[in-house]
């Protein structure tokens, strides 16, 4: 009943914000400037990989991710992959044999680590990649072998058999803690005692599993979109940093989402900070 209230919740947004001109979202370019969606698709339609950043529990940017997926699909066919940081390296099994029809959907639900969103905001993708016979890729680092690197650091990773060691990147995994993203971890508040030295490079291990996976994957001629929270790409840094790495020629477009009181413009902090921002009315309904 919950999942039912904020669908109607979300609708009642859309439609009242249709109905008095007042949007409940905004989409900009890295400069700051008012563009539209066509233009935005229009832009992804060359590139190889598109990273989207989301609000976890946006219900905007969800929904903007479905439908910027059946756009692109409607454009590349089956030339279009999907990957997300929701799913980790391990499950990917799973997901194939739900994809080929070997397990039911009650069994894979069962038996993947699916976030407690998952049926909102991430399920619908999964069944389209599925009814359209879409790769779908799962590209996160198992979260116990994040938190061996929280407490041990990269070195804890080297402890792990062979057979572990092929959910993760090739070791040891490059890593720069003066990027800003990983720097200001270090003073994040609120935070505590979990605030170490190794608190950036669990972050950075998650970044750099899901760019493995994404580039593991990844075919010239192919566009994969990738689905994971804003921080894992803002301003070019995590995810796309070590694509780029990789693969300094990639043709990469970044999407953030962003929440403002005043949508009219882009605040100086929420600018550049991807080639195209999803900027959301505060007051828009979230999932959870």
């Amino acid at each position: 009943m919950k999942k039912y209230s904020i669908v109607l919740l979300f609708l009642f947004f859309v439609f009242t914000a249709f109905k008095t001109n007042k949007p409940v979202y905004l989409l900009f370019n890295e400069k700051g400037k008012k563009v539209k969606y066509e233009k935005m698709v229009r832009q992804m339609e060359e590139a190889d990989i598109v990273l989207f950043g989301e609000l976890h529990n946006n219900a905007i940017a969800h929904w903007l991710q479905l439908e910027l997926t059946k756009n692109l699909y409607e454009l590349k066919d089956s030339n279009l992959m999907l990957g997300a940081e929701m799913f980790e390296s391990d499950n990917q099994l799973i997901l194939d044999e739900y994809f080929g029809g070997l397990i039911s959907q009650t069994r894979f639900e069962a038996e993947v680590r699916l976030w407690n969103n998952y049926k909102t905001d991430y399920k619908p993708l999964v069944e389209f990649a599925r009814e359209n016979e879409l790769r779908f890729v799962a590209t996160n680092i198992p979260r116990r072998y994040a938190s061996l690197v929280n407490s041990k650091g990269f070195e804890g990773l080297e402890e792990l058999s062979d057979e572990a060691k092929t959910f993760l990147p090739p070791l040891p995994v490059l890593y720069d803690p003066e990027l800003p993203a990983y720097k200001n971890m270090l003073n994040m508040e609120g935070m505590g005692s979990h605030v170490n030295e190794n608190f950036p490079k669990a972050q950075a291990i998650k970044d750099a599993t899901m760019a493995h996976f994404i580039l593991e994957n990844w075919q010239p001629g192919k566009l994969l979109i990738h689905y994971h929270g804003a921080y894992h790409s803002d301003n070019f840094e995590g995810i796309y940093w070590y694509l780029k790495q990789q693969n300094p020629d990639l043709n990469i477009v970044t999407i953030t989402t962003v929440s403002q009181k005043d949508i009219s413009e882009l605040t100086e902090k929420n600018t550049g900070k991807a080639d195209f921002t999803i900027c959301v009315d505060e007051d828009m309904t979230t999932t959870y």
